[in-house]
């Protein structure tokens, strides 16, 4: 009997032993986002120098195989109340959670946060801080985000002429480029190398319309793709294609991959698909631009938000803030930017030891960085999801030419300004 209590204290002790490292104060995170490949092993990378970090925090990943999934489970999740702690989201999405109440607004936890003050906020650059803003309220917080950049074949380059160390600074230069990077046409065969190539990318465009001196929509809300600029930014890319045929249309992955096997001598893409380049072998010196520029230099940001979904745990809403103001920090966010390629949030992340090693291996990276200080960002509204889609589908009939341009942007218009007016009465029926 002796024997069997002292077995049963020893089993005791050793419970609450455990238990108290199972009953600990740790404060566990869910984080839904949508990154995968070598982007995802980064941040999975950073997620783990956080929880070693931080051991009263938890931040347990969750990857989602893509951003739609990402959202069509958030908006189930909302439904059922099961929503994650954090999650990344797109301006657009933010609209339709403000709009529900289930968000914790970030610049609550700023105003109760005695570490950070009014100077760091300041060091965020503008563009993320105004396109996380709604109604005067900061509700999401800017996590990866990226602008267009061109990447290419300074052996291409030199062979045609022109300096290996400069890349075209004008819409018109660019032209030129092209048409002198294209191979002459023979008889009933297609150039073997090209200018460039293009996959029909919303982005893109949205980049073009606001070099033009346009705009996705208009001082009052309306549809303003189908103006004089958007003509002029559809015309750029269809006399490239159609008239000058320097630039052929490719579909996903193959611009880049034909950009790698030298067929054409000059790629745009996100900033971060150098990451997935330097996967593959990669036989020429490879230079770094920004895009060129027209009538504005004017360059729209893309990529994704984070936001604090409400759980009535004040503990767990704090944690979750602290995740976030660390990862966008100056040294996490250089190092984010560094290994993957998005852009750094803070200004202060430039002068950082990080990025400075970086832009001494890639100078010509400084270029695309820059374009940070003259960004722009696409509309906020939950219409805009919807419309993107439809965007891309109406350039591609234009480029095609199965529409003029002038048909396809005013009909895309017209799309966008059917979503608009159904939000409004999705919105006026919430509030009934």
């Amino acid at each position: 009997m002796r024997k069997m209590l002292i077995l049963l204290l020893i089993s005791l002790l050793a419970l609450t032993s455990c238990g108290k490292v199972l009953s600990s104060n740790k404060v566990k995170v869910t984080f839904w986002h949508g990154l995968s490949g070598p982007l995802g092993d980064v941040l999975n990378e950073m997620i783990r120098d956080f929880n070693r970090t931080h051991p009263d925090i938890e931040v347990i990943s969750n990857p989602i195989s893509s951003y739609n999934a990402l959202s069509q489970k958030l908006m189930a999740s909302i439904q059922a109340k099961k929503q994650p702690d954090i999650s990344q989201v797109f301006e657009s999405w933010t609209s339709k959670y403000i709009e529900a109440d289930v968000l914790v607004p970030i610049d609550s936890l700023i105003a109760s946060d005695q570490n950070f003050g009014k100077a760091d906020l300041e060091d965020y650059y503008p563009v993320f801080i105004n396109s996380n803003t709604f109604a005067g309220r900061i509700m999401s917080f800017p996590f990866n985000k990226s602008v267009r950049a061109y990447f290419y074949n300074k052996d291409a380059f030199y062979r045609a002429g022109f300096d290996p160390n400069s890349f075209p600074r004008t819409w018109e230069e660019f032209s030129t480029y092209c048409m002198k990077l294209t191979d002459p046409a023979k008889p009933g065969e297609k150039p073997e190398h090209y200018g460039t190539n293009y996959a029909v990318n919303e982005w893109q465009f949205i980049n073009l319309l606001y070099q033009a001196g346009g705009s996705v929509l208009d001082a009052n809300g309306k549809p303003a793709l189908n103006s004089s600029q958007g003509l002029e930014a559809l015309n750029f890319i269809t006399n490239l294609i159609n008239r000058d045929k320097s630039v052929y249309v490719v579909n996903g992955y193959e611009g880049q991959n034909d950009f790698l096997a030298g067929k054409v001598a000059m790629y745009e893409g996100s900033s971060v698909s150098i990451t997935h380049m330097r996967q593959e072998p990669i036989n020429f010196a490879m230079g770094f631009a920004p895009l060129p520029t027209h009538k504005t230099n004017l360059s729209a940001v893309s990529g994704a938000n984070i936001v604090i979904f409400r759980s009535g745990n004040s503990k767990r809403e704090r944690a979750a803030w602290e995740f976030i103001k660390w990862f966008t920090d100056t040294e996490q966010t250089a190092k984010w930017s560094a290994k993957t390629c998005y852009m750094p949030v803070r200004r202060s992340a430039m002068a950082s030891k990080t990025l400075q090693d970086f832009l001494t291996e890639f100078p010509q990276f400084q270029a695309i960085f820059d374009q940070l200080e003259v960004a722009v960002y696409e509309p906020q509204i939950p219409a805009w999801f919807k419309a993107r889609p439809e965007l891309k589908g109406y350039l591609e009939k234009a480029i095609s030419q199965k529409l003029t341009n002038k048909e396809a942007l005013d009909q895309c218009a017209a799309k966008l300004a059917e979503l608009i007016a159904e939000d409004a009465r999705s919105a006026a029926r919430a509030k009934d």
